[in-house]
C-alpha cells in the first residue's frame, strides 16, 4: 500500500478502537460494580446507582466460559434495577480451584457445582439492597446446574436458560422458566420447546415463540424466545436475550425497576408489553468485534516497524512434494501413536492432550524437515536459520514485541470485555506445560511453509491436516476426547487470525522463527488460560 494512504488508514483503525472502546466503557455508566469472595469462588456484584431494595439475580456461565462473558446480562439486568451476581465456576476463569467429580454424571461434577451455585445464592440474598427475592440466568452448562438447583430451593422465583438443557425439568418445577435459544442452535430449540410445552398444553411444535404460557404468579409460566441470526456464543450478545431476560425478571417480579426505582409499572416481558427503561448493552456484541478487529489490522502496519533479521527471506522452500511428505504424514500419524498413551497429565481439559498432539505432530515435522533438508548439522542449522551474529537476538526481539503485542492488545481487551484470559497463578504451570507442546509445532510448522519459493496456500494446507488430524484423534476416543469437539473452531480461528500475523511478520523480519515463537506463546497461553481446570473424579 502507497504510504499516502497508509496515515489515513492507520487513523482510521485507531479512531474505531477508541470509539467502541467508548461504547463499551459508556455501557457500564452508573453501575458499580463489587469484587467478593465467596468462600473460593470469585464474585461479582453488580448494581445501578441510586435504586432502592431490589430482586437479586444470580447470573452463571457455561463449559468453558468465565463469568465476564455473562457481562451483558450483567450490565442489562443491572440497568433496570435488579441486583446481579456473576461467579465463576470451579476450575473456570479466576476460580482457584479445579472442578471434581466425573464429568458425565448429573451428581458427579453437578453436584459440586450446585453446591457452589447455593452457596453464592446465600450470600446474593444477604446483600443490602436485596429485598428477598433470588432468580437465576445461566448459560449452556449452567442451565442443567441452575434447573436442578431451582428444583431443590423454593425461593427461586424464575429461572432463565440460555441455550437451555435441563433433562430433569418437569410441568411444576423450576418457576417460571423462560427459554432462550439461538436460532442456530436447532436442538436446543426443540428442547426450548419442549420446555413451554409441558405448561403449554400443545404439540411442541405448535408452541408459539414470545408468547408467555401459564401464570407468572402461581409460578407456572413458560415462555420460549428464539434469538435471530444467532449462535451458541453470540446468544448471549443478542438484543432480544437481553429484552427477553429483563422483560422476564419485570414480568414475574411485577414492575419495572428502572432508575427510579421498583415502582411496579412496566411488567410484562419484551415483546409482550417490555417495560419503559431502555435495556443496556444491545450493542455490545458489535462493539468489541469492533475493537478487535481494529485491533486486528492495526497488527500489519505495526509489524513493519519490526527489525530485519535477514535481508535473504529464510525458510525451507518446500515443494509439493515435501510438504505432502512433511506436512502431512505427521498430523495423519500422530493419532494413532497418542491413542494408547495416557495423555491426562494436567489438570485441565483437553488441554493436555492438545499439547502433546502439537507436540508430536512438531517433532516428527522437525525430524523430517532435518532428514529431508540433508540432515544438516548444527552450525549448518545456525547459519540457515540466520541465528548467528545479532540473527539470534533479532529473532528474540521481534518475538517479544509480537508477544506483548498480543498481551496488551489482545489479551487484555479479551479479559476486560468478553471473558476470563488473564491467569492466576495457578494456571502458570500450565502454560510452561502446554508451551513445551505448542513450541515445537510452530517453529517446524513456519520453517516449512515459508521461504522465498513457498508455495502458495502452503500454510492453509498445514493448518487443513491438523485441524483433520484433531479430527481423527476424536474418532478414535469420542468419550475421552469429547471436549475437544468444542475447542476446534476456536483453533481454526486462532489459525486464521495468527496465520496473518505470521504472514506479516515475515514479510518484514524474513525470519519464520520470529512468528514461529510468538504464535507458541499465544496459543499455549489460550489453551493454558481458557479451558477448565479438572482433578478428576
Amino acid at each position: 500500500m502507497p504510504r499516502s494512504r497508509r496515515l489515513p488508514l492507520l487513523l482510521l483503525l485507531t479512531l474505531a478502537l477508541f470509539v467502541s472502546l467508548w461504547q463499551l466503557i459508556r455501557d457500564e455508566a452508573g453501575i458499580t460494580r463489587e469484587s467478593f469472595q465467596v468462600g473460593a469462588s470469585p464474585v461479582t456484584v453488580y448494581r445501578l446507582q441510586g435504586v432502592g431494595p431490589a430482586p437479586v439475580v444470580v447470573v452463571a456461565h457455561g463449559f468453558a466460559g468465565s463469568r465476564r462473558l455473562m457481562e451483558p446480562l450483567a450490565l442489562a439486568l443491572a440497568g433496570r434495577g435488579y441486583v446481579t451476581v456473576m461467579y465463576d465456576f470451579m476450575g473456570h476463569g479466576r476460580h482457584p480451584l479445579p472442578m471434581r467429580g466425573d464429568l458425565q454424571e448429573a451428581e458427579g461434577t453437578g453436584a459440586f457445582l450446585r453446591e457452589q451455585t447455593a452457596e453464592v445464592a446465600d450470600f446474593a440474598l444477604e446483600l443490602p439492597g436485596v429485598d428477598g427475592r433470588l432468580a437465576v440466568v445461566g448459560h449452556s452448562m449452567a442451565t442443567d446446574i441452575l434447573v436442578r438447583y431451582a428444583q431443590r430451593d423454593p425461593r427461586v422465583e424464575a429461572l432463565v436458560g440460555i441455550s437451555m438443557f435441563a433433562p430433569t425439568l418437569d410441568a411444576t418445577s423450576p418457576r417460571n422458566v423462560l427459554a432462550v435459544m439461538g436460532a442456530l442452535e436447532g436442538r436446543l430449540e426443540a428442547e426450548g420447546r419442549r420446555v413451554v410445552a409441558m405448561v403449554a398444553e400443545v404439540d411442541p411444535a405448535g408452541v408459539e415463540p414470545f408468547t408467555t404460557y401459564g401464570d407468572p404468579e402461581a409460578g407456572t409460566a413458560r415462555r420460549l424466545a428464539v434469538a435471530p441470526r444467532v449462535e451458541h456464543v453470540g446468544v448471549l450478545y443478542s438484543a432480544t436475550t437481553l429484552d427477553e431476560t429483563v422483560g422476564w425478571m419485570d414480568e414475574v417480579f411485577g414492575g419495572g425497576n428502572g432508575p427510579a426505582g421498583i415502582d411496579g409499572t412496566a411488567g410484562g416481558a419484551a415483546g409482550g408489553g417490555g417495560g419503559t427503561a431502555p435495556v443496556r448493552a444491545h450493542g455490545r456484541g458489535l462493539w468489541i468485534a469492533l475493537l478487535m478487529s481494529s485491533v486486528f489490522l492495526l497488527a500489519r502496519p505495526l509489524a513493519r516497524r519490526l527489525p530485519r533479521v535477514s535481508e535473504q527471506p529464510r525458510g525451507a522452500d518446500a515443494s509439493w512434494r515435501r510438504l505432502l511428505l512433511v506436512g502431512g504424514i505427521p498430523p495423519l500419524l500422530t493419532p494413532f501413536l497418542l491413542r494408547p498413551l495416557p495423555t491426562g497429565f494436567l489438570p485441565v481439559v483437553v488441554a493436555d492432550y492438545v499439547a502433546v498432539h502439537f507436540l508430536t505432530v512438531g517433532l516428527l515435522a522437525a525430524a523430517l524437515l532435518w532428514w529431508t533438508g540433508g540432515r544438516p548439522g548444527v552450525a549448518q542449522l545456525l547459519e540457515r536459520g540466520g541465528l548467528r551474529g545479532r540473527g539470534g537476538a533479532r529473532v528474540a526481539v521481534g518475538a517479544g514485541l509480537m508477544v506483548a503485542f498480543f498481551l496488551l492488545f489482545m489479551a487484555w481487551p479479551l479479559d476486560r470485555f468478553f471473558t476470563s484470559f488473564f491467569p492466576g497463578p495457578e494456571r502458570l504451570p500450565l502454560l510452561l506445560a502446554v508451551l513445551v507442546g505448542t513450541l515445537p509445532y510452530f517453529l517446524a510448522d513456519e520453517w516449512l511453509t515459508r521461504g522465498s519459493e513457498a508455495r502458495r496456500g502452503a500454510y492453509p494446507f498445514t493448518k487443513f491436516v491438523f485441524l483433520v488430524s484433531l479430527g481423527m484423534a476424536v474418532a478414535l476416543d469420542f468419550d475421552g476426547l469429547f471436549f475437544l469437539v468444542i475447542i476446534v473452531p476456536v483453533i481454526l480461528v486462532f489459525f486464521v487470525v495468527h496465520g496473518l500475523f505470521s504472514r506479516w511478520i515475515y514479510r518484514s523480519t524474513g525470519s519464520p522463527l520470529v512468528a514461529g515463537l510468538g504464535n507458541a506463546v499465544a496459543f499455549a497461553w489460550a489453551l493454558a488460560v481458557t479451558f477448565p481446570m479438572y482433578a478428576g473424579g
